[in-house]
């Protein structure tokens, strides 16, 4: 599968990022089939420096089939050059177990039911005859 993604270059705590065009089993820093732009976190974000593209190649690129990683697909939907980015949902496994989803469950509906006792006026009794 060919994805389209960032390799890292620049010095130690001054990143800058080359977007290219690779083969999703080699190294990010690896191999790769084309460079399609740049990327420098280090520029404000107003700045039109910051993220550059070769525009014909990324729409070849996504025509023959590449898939962009997030952060790409997010800079391609700035630039006008892709659907609008959406964001994928949270993976199954950062999700708590079942028992531990279980246990949540029952102490929001305790919660829930502490909160609604309290909220609720006590019943006034009415003096008895005497």
């Amino acid at each position: 599968m060919i994805s389209m993604r960032l390799t890292r270059h620049g010095a130690k705590k001054r990143p800058f990022y080359h977007i290219v065009v690779a083969d999703s089993r080699s190294p990010r820093d690896g191999k790769y089939l084309e460079k399609i732009g740049t990327y420098n976190p280090m520029l404000p974000r107003e700045s039109g420096e910051r993220v550059k593209f070769v525009e014909e190649r990324v729409k070849y690129w996504l025509g023959v089939g590449a898939q962009p990683t997030d952060r790409v697909a997010r800079f391609l939907s700035d630039a006008k050059l892709a659907p609008a980015f959406k964001q994928r949902e949270t993976p199954k496994k950062s999700a708590p177990r079942a028992k531990t989803q279980e246990r949540m469950k029952v102490e929001a509906e305790a919660a829930a039911k502490a909160a609604a006792a309290a909220a609720a006026p006590a019943p006034v009794e009415a003096p008895a005859e005497a």
